[in-house]
C-alpha cells in the first residue's frame, strides 16, 4: 500500500518537473501543504515564493531590470506586478498540463496555490494503512538524530510542597521528555533537588524556635506540607525579628562546615519532604532517571570556580566575591564597566550558579550527553543565559549545546502565586479538588459505579484535565489556570478528548470480530468513502505525525494538544452526521469502522505523548 509520505512525493515531484520546465531552471524550496478548505483539494502546493523569486531573473531577460528598478514606487510596483503575472501564467501554463495518473485524480490552480485532489482509494488507503499498521508507533520518527538527551525538570526546593507552578513544569518536562523518545533520542529524565541553602535554614531554624517537637506523624500532615508550614511562619516572624536574618547565615555556614546538629536537623526535615514529594509525583505520573542534589554538587562548582580563578576567567571584586565579567551584549554598569555576575559570595560561601556550574559539568561529563534542556520558569533567562555564557568561558565545548527551555507564569485569578505568603495553589489540594469535581460528573451518568472504578477513572480523567491545560498553550505564554475549564467536557480539554476516544472505544467494542475486519487492510474498500467530514477527519490525522515533528523541533506540546482535540472535533462531527454500525452498506460500514479504528489510535498516541491516560469509558 502506498505510504502518505509517497503520495506527498509524488505530488512535489510533478509540481517541481512542471515548474523547471516553465522557468528552464531548477528549483528546491516547493512544499507541501493543505488547502484551507477541502472543496479546493487535498493537498497543495504554494507557488508564490517562486514566481517572486523568478522576478529579478525575468526582468533581466527582458532586458528592462534597471529602468523599473528606478522607477517611482507607484510605476515601479505596477511594473514588477506585470512581470509577476507574467511568470505566474507562465508557470500555470505548465502545471495545467500535469495529467491524471493512478495517484491525483485532479489538479487546480487558484492564484498562486497548485491544489491536488487525490483520489478517494489511496487518500484513505495510505492513511489507513500507515495508521493500524504502525498503531503505537504512528506518528514516530528519527529527527532526534538518536542523539542522548538530557531533561531537567520540577527542580524542587525542599522547604515548601509542589505548587501549580510546578505541575505547569512537571507536565512540560514529562511531555518534551515523550517526545523527543518518539523523534528517536535516548532520554534521560533528571531532577535538580534544591536542597541546601538559605531558602532551606529559614524552614528548618523555624521548626527549631517553634516546633517544639512536632512531626508530620504527630500532626497527621503529609511531609512536604508539614515542612512548607515552617517556612511560611518564618516569613511571618522575620518582619518582626530583623536578627532572624543574621541566624540564618549562620545556620548556614554551619551547614557548609558539617557541624552534625545542623546536619541531622537538615537530613531529617528532607527526608519529611521527599516522602511527601515521592507521593505527589506518583499522583501526577511524573518519573526520574536520576536525580542530582545541589548538596552534592555546590562543591563540584567550587572547584570548577577556583581553577577559573587560577585562569584568569574569574576575579574578585572590591568586596572580595568571586565575580565573572559579562560580555558587552548583557550591558554596562553606572561605571561603564561590562555587568558581573557574582560566582562566589565574599565569606566563601555559594550562590545558585556555583551549584548549577558543579551540576552542569557532572551531567555531561557522567552521561555523555549529546544535548542538556533545563526545564525552568521565564524569571531564571538571564540566570541561564550567565550560566552558559560562564560555562563556554570556562572552555567547556559542550555549553552550545544546553537549552533554557523558558516557560511562563501561571496565574490565579487573584494574582500571581507567592509561596512565602503561604498564597499557592497546592500541587496536592488542586489534584484532589479537581477529581472531586470529576467524580461529581461521572455519579451523574453512572451513580452505580463502584467506589473503586470510581476513584481510578476520576484521577484518570482529572490529572489529564490538569496537564492539558497546561500544554495545550505554548511554554512561553502565561497561564490562567480555571479548574473547572479545564475539565469541561465540551471544550478545549482533555475530557472532550478522552471522551471521544471513549466513544470510538464503545463502538469497537460492539462490532462483532472487528479485529480480523481493521485489520485486514487489503479487505477495505477506501474509495466508498469521500465525503466532507470522512476528509477532514483523515486530514486531520495525516497531519498529527507533523504536528509532532513540530513539537520536536520547538520543543512546544501545545502543538499535540491542539491538533488531538481537532482531531477529536472532526470525529464528532463525522459521527453526528454518519452512520458507522448502521451504514448504508457492508462495505462503507466496515470502512468506517476502520476511520474509527485509526481515529482512536491518532487520539491514544497525541494524549500519550502529552502524558495523558485514556479511559474506556467516561
Amino acid at each position: 500500500m502506498i505510504t502518505i509520505n509517497k503520495v506527498k512525493k509524488h505530488v512535489l515531484n510533478i509540481t517541481q518537473v512542471a515548474i523547471e520546465k516553465a522557468l528552464g531552471k531548477e528549483i528546491n524550496d516547493l512544499l507541501v501543504i493543505y488547502p484551507p478548505d477541502v472543496k479546493f483539494g487535498d493537498l497543495s502546493i504554494e507557488i508564490f515564493s517562486v514566481v517572486k523569486n523568478e522576478i529579478p531573473s525575468f526582468l533581466e531577460r527582458a532586458g528592462n531590470r534597471k529602468e523599473v528598478m528606478e522607477e517611482k514606487k507607484g510605476t515601479q510596483r505596477q511594473a514588477l506586478k506585470k512581470a509577476f503575472d507574467e511568470i505566474i501564467v507562465n508557470v500555470t501554463q505548465f502545471i495545467s498540463n500535469i495529467p491524471a495518473d493512478d495517484i491525483i485524480e485532479k489538479v487546480s490552480i487558484v492564484g498562486p496555490y497548485v491544489n491536488f485532489k487525490i483520489r478517494n482509494s489511496i487518500y484513505f488507503g495510505s492513511i489507513f494503512s500507515e495508521v493500524l499498521e504502525k498503531d503505537n508507533l504512528f506518528g514516530t520518527s528519527e529527527i532526534g538524530l538518536k542523539q542522548t538527551v538530557m531533561v531537567e525538570y520540577l527542580s524542587p526546593n525542599t522547604n515548601k510542597p509542589l505548587h501549580l507552578g510546578h505541575l505547569r513544569n512537571g507536565s512540560l518536562g514529562m511531555s518534551i521528555a515523550r517526545l523527543l523518545v518518539f523523534s528517536g533520542s535516548q532520554v534521560l529524565k533528571s531532577n535538580l533537588v534544591n536542597d541546601r541553602g538559605v531558602h532551606i535554614c529559614k524552614s528548618m531554624l523555624a521548626w527549631q524556635k517553634w516546633g517544639q517537637g512536632e512531626t508530620p506523624q504527630s500532626t497527621g500532615l503529609k511531609g512536604d506540607h508539614f515542612v512548607g508550614k515552617w517556612y511560611v511562619r518564618y516569613s511571618q516572624e522575620e518582619n518582626n525579628n530583623p536578627s532572624l536574618a543574621d541566624e540564618i547565615q549562620i545556620m548556614l555556614k554551619e551547614w557548609e562546615a558539617g557541624d552534625e546538629k545542623i546536619m541531622n536537623l537538615w537530613k531529617k526535615m528532607n527526608g519529611w519532604v521527599y516522602d511527601g514529594f515521592a507521593k505527589t509525583y506518583h499522583d501526577f505520573g511524573l518519573e526520574f532517571d536520576i536525580f542530582y542534589y545541589e548538596s552534592q554538587t555546590y562543591l563540584l562548582g567550587k572547584d570548577i570556580i577556583d581553577n577559573g580563578l587560577s585562569r584568569g576567567v574569574f576575579t574578585r571584586d572590591e568586596k572580595n566575591r568571586v565575580v565573572f565579567f559579562l560580555p558587552e551584549e548583557f550591558g554596562k554598569e553606572k561605571d561603564g564597566q561590562n555587568k558581573r555576575v557574582t560566582v562566589l559570595r565574599s565569606d566563601g560561601t555559594s550562590v545558585y550558579i556555583t551549584q548549577d556550574l558543579g551540576t552542569a559539568v557532572k551531567k555531561v561529563e557522567d552521561n555523555n550527553l549529546d544535548r542538556s534542556i533545563y526545564v525552568v520558569g521565564s524569571e531564571q533567562v538571564n540566570h541561564f543565559k550567565c550560566l552558559f555564557t560562564v560555562l563556554s568561558a570556562l572552555g567547556y565545548q559542550w555549553a552550545k549545546n544546553c537549552y533554557h527551555l523558558s516557560y511562563g507564569m501561571v496565574y490565579l485569578p487573584d494574582g500571581k502565586m507567592k509561596s512565602r505568603e503561604g498564597k499557592v495553589v497546592d500541587a496536592d489540594n488542586l489534584i484532589k479538588g479537581v477529581e472531586e469535581i470529576v467524580s461529581s460528573e461521572i455519579k451523574k451518568r453512572h451513580p452505580d459505579i463502584f467506589s473503586e472504578e470510581l476513584q481510578r477513572r476520576a484521577h484518570i480523567i482529572a490529572i489529564g484535565a490538569i496537564k492539558f491545560h497546561l500544554l495545550r498553550v505554548s511554554p512561553g505564554r502565561d497561564i490562567y489556570f480555571d479548574p473547572k475549564e479545564s475539565v469541561a467536557i465540551d471544550g478545549f480539554t482533555a475530557p472532550y478528548c478522552q471522551y471521544t476516544y471513549a466513544r470510538s472505544a464503545s463502538i469497537l467494542r460492539t462490532v462483532k470480530n472487528s479485529t480480523s475486519e481493521i485489520n485486514d487492510i487489503r479487505k477495505i474498500d477506501y474509495s466508498v468513502l469521500g465525503n466532507n467530514e470522512e476528509v477532514i477527519l483523515a486530514k486531520k490525522i495525516m497531519q498529527l505525525p507533523e504536528a509532532i515533528e513540530y513539537a520536536v523541533k520547538e520543543l512546544d506540546p501545545s502543538r499535540i494538544a491542539t491538533q488531538v482535540f481537532e482531531i477529536a472535533q472532526a470525529f464528532n462531527q463525522f459521527y453526528n452526521k454518519h452512520r458507522v454500525l448502521n451504514a448504508e452498506d457492508e462495505s462503507i460500514k466496515k470502512t468506517r469502522i476502520a476511520l474509527v479504528q485509526v481515529t482512536l489510535i491518532a487520539i491514544r498516541n497525541g494524549l500519550t505523548l502529552l502524558g495523558i491516560e485514556t479511559v474506556e469509558e467516561m
